[in-house]
């Protein structure tokens, strides 16, 4: 794969990614584009590591990183959202205002 494919591929996710993400209503779609993010930071790495690392080692320990934190921010993200959920009776971001009681 050249690196301008793969970067022209994560840049086009990031962006549509962010897009989701600034103009999402609930929650649950907030940390979809979130974790979309990290997939294109993780397509960002193996292409760079691709072409730069002849054994590939370096950017396949940074993905399992960035894996790793991704499965612990889904976990507790939705964990987080599923207590608001069961507080507030709902997942919007605009009706859900933790300062008040």
């Amino acid at each position: 794969m050249m690196l301008e494919h793969g970067l022209f591929i994560s840049v086009y996710l990031f962006s549509i990614d962010i897009y989701g993400l600034i103009t999402s209503q609930s929650m649950v779609r907030a940390l979809m584009c979130l974790e979309l993010i990290l997939d294109s930071v993780n397509l960002n790495l193996v292409t760079f590591s691709d072409i730069f690392d002849s054994r590939l080692l370096k950017g396949l320990i940074f993905l399992t990183f960035v894996i790793a934190i991704a499965a612990a921010e889904a976990a507790i993200g939705l964990a987080i959202v599923s207590s608001i959920h069961r507080n507030r009776k709902s997942t919007r971001i605009n009706q859900s205002n933790l300062l008040n009681n």
